[in-house]
């Protein structure tokens, strides 16, 4: 009995090393991986001048659009012309993007580039050329106090807008919606 019990322990290490040795002899199967790490964005460089908070070269990631840009320079000044500028146009490296003004003493209005008297702040005033804050303040006053111009020939009745000043503003200013 001892005999058959040897016999079978002698085949079962024998089938054992010989799938070993067929394991280790056997090629792979298969096609071999290679991982490789995923590329490194460059970024890219814009040069952003005109009329934003920071002009200046700025790096953006790759893919960015032109409001990321003038995000990256603080934004948009006040006098900023923003009708030709296509916020969502992608920018490439080396771009130069420029934010052209409005004309000095204007501001966006309701009747195109105008400053509307009835509702502009007393620093959208200030860009009118002879107006300083103590004129700004006073036409804001007179229009709380009487209500909306319902011309601009109506200015004149602010203290101290005289006909020199209004003759210099006559043509940049409305009363418009």
């Amino acid at each position: 009995m001892k005999t058959v019990l040897y016999i079978v322990i002698g085949i079962l290490v024998g089938v054992l090393a010989t799938s070993l040795i067929w394991l280790a002899a056997t090629p792979p199967r298969g096609e071999i991986v290679n991982l490789i790490p995923p590329p490194t964005q460059i970024p890219i460089m814009v040069d952003v001048t005109g009329a934003v908070a920071t002009p200046g070269l700025y790096s953006l990631p790759q893919e960015s659009r032109v409001n990321d840009a003038i995000a990256a320079a603080g934004g948009f000044l006040n006098n900023a012309d923003t009708s030709s500028i296509n916020l969502a146009a992608t920018v490439k490296d080396g771009d130069k993007i420029h934010v052209p003004e409005l004309l000095p003493g204007l501001t966006i209005g309701g009747a195109g580039l105008l400053v509307n008297i009835n509702s502009s702040t007393e620093a959208e005033l200030e860009n009118l050329p002879g107006i300083g804050p103590t004129l700004a303040q006073k036409i804001i006053e007179y229009r709380t106090q009487y209500g909306f111009f319902n011309s601009i020939d109506e200015l004149k009745n602010v203290p101290g807008i005289g006909e020199a000043t209004f003759a210099a503003i006559q043509g940049l200013i409305t009363v418009g919606p």
